[in-house]
């Protein structure tokens, strides 16, 4: 009876011994199993899992999940491996354009992104063995409220007059002006030194001492992604933007003589007899920039403060022709078809304008005014004097000529 519970007591434990046998061959290693060269251990299968991963190394810039990201910078890069396929859309699906580069080992996006925009990239690549590899980001665009642009004149690939300063105007305004100029670059072919000068905290004008020189090449940098323009508002473009000087063509308005003398390389091309300010409405003196040109165009007293006493304006001509603007404040040079051609070289009749002798409808080849637009482009110069009035405003206009060169200079940020 005693031998008899002594032997099942031993088969019971044998069998809980081989239990725990089995339990640690399922969970152990070679040592528990007794087996050195198993391949089926973890250690193996961890080297077979691994020699089956791509090598490649996929970059997506900016990283995954970023706010307030730039939209100049996005791209793809990958090391060890090539690019097989690359997805851009916009959060509902919108496909965006990119381009792998020739060796494919980069992409990036045609076109600069939009602001306070979800993007989302998915990302295939491949090793030498041809084992694939992958990645995906999503990530937010500034938004206009925390960036800011600087639209600028002249146009990118223009030809314009001599007197022609780049112009920077900022949709924000900008406090840290030291850091926002030095991302903008102003050079020329010609050599000349250029300074940039700040008229308030949304504009900064950029021109060399005197005069851009004749067929020279002026270029802008604008290096702007990324700098903090203010508190919390940062800069969003990259980009460079060149422009040609024409000839140099010069015009001296005298209103006491009434005449015009264009000039281009300093010699007299054209003498035009014009009519200037009357003596209540006398024309601004100064250097003037033209900086806009219209066949015809509008002029309605009213926007500039000439009313009777209904309010209306005291003249409203529906087509000025030959109309080049002189300053932001309305003063103009163009051409005149409602006054007698005795006036002009004679009497000064205007509201602070310009006039030329012209034909309506803007299509007489014969008259001065004809060929003065004709022969002019934005960026030419026009220099007003004698008309008893005062000079007009540095910052009215393009007309930061009319300010000294150790004045210019100390209105830099940096």
């Amino acid at each position: 009876m005693t031998v008899s519970k002594r032997r099942r007591g031993l088969s019971v434990a044998s069998a809980l011994l081989g239990s725990v046998l089995v339990l640690s061959a399922c969970s152990g290693g070679d040592e528990a199993s007794g087996n050195d060269g198993d391949d089926t251990s973890q250690a193996k299968v961890d080297e077979a899992a691994a020699k089956k991963t791509s090598e490649a190394q996929i970059k997506i810039t900016p990283k995954d999940g970023a706010d307030n990201a730039s939209i100049n910078s996005t791209g793809v890069t990958v090391s060890k491996g090539t690019l097989t396929e690359v997805k851009m859309t916009t959060a509902d699906g919108k496909a965006v354009e990119g381009q792998i580069s020739a060796d494919k080992t980069s992409w990036k996006p045609s076109a600069q992104l939009e602001r306070a925009t979800t993007y989302k990239i998915s990302v295939t690549a491949e090793d030498a063995k041809g084992l694939e590899a992958h990645e995906n980001a999503s990530f937010s665009t500034l938004s206009p409220d925390n960036s800011f642009l600087g639209y600028f004149t002249p146009e990118d690939g223009s030809t314009v007059g001599v007197g022609m300063p780049v112009s920077l105007n900022f949709d924000k305004a900008i406090t840290n002006k030291a850091d926002v100029q030095k991302g903008v670059t102003v050079t020329s072919s010609s050599g000349q030194e250029v300074a940039c000068h700040w008229f308030n905290d949304r504009r900064m004008d950029c021109r060399p001492e005197d005069y851009w020189q004749e067929n020279s090449t002026v270029t802008l940098k604008l290096a702007l992604d990324g700098v903090e323009g203010a508190d919390g508002v940062y800069g969003v473009q990259q980009k460079t933007v060149t422009f040609k000087i024409g000839r140099n063509q010069v015009s001296y308005v005298d209103a006491n003589t009434k005449q015009m003398k264009v000039t281009q390389d300093g010699k007299v091309v054209k003498t035009i007899p014009i009519s200037a300010g009357s003596p209540e409405n006398k024309t601004y003196e100064g250097v003037m920039v033209m900086s806009e040109m219209f066949k015809e165009t509008r002029m309605n007293g009213a926007t500039v403060g000439f009313t009777d006493d209904d309010g209306k304006g005291e003249y409203d001509i529906k087509d000025v022709p030959h109309a080049i603007r002189l300053t932001s404040s309305g003063t103009f040079i163009h051409g005149n078809y409602w006054g007698a051609d005795s006036v002009f070289g004679n009497v000064n009749t205007s509201h602070g304008c310009i006039g030329l002798n012209d034909t309506k409808g803007a299509n007489d080849k014969g008259t001065e005014a004809y060929w003065f637009y004709s022969n002019s482009i934005v960026g030419d110069v026009v220099v007003v004097e004698n008309t008893g009035d005062k000079k007009v405003a540095p910052d009215n206009g393009l007309n930061g000529w009319n300010m000294n060169w150790a004045d210019w200079k100390a209105g830099s940020a940096v």
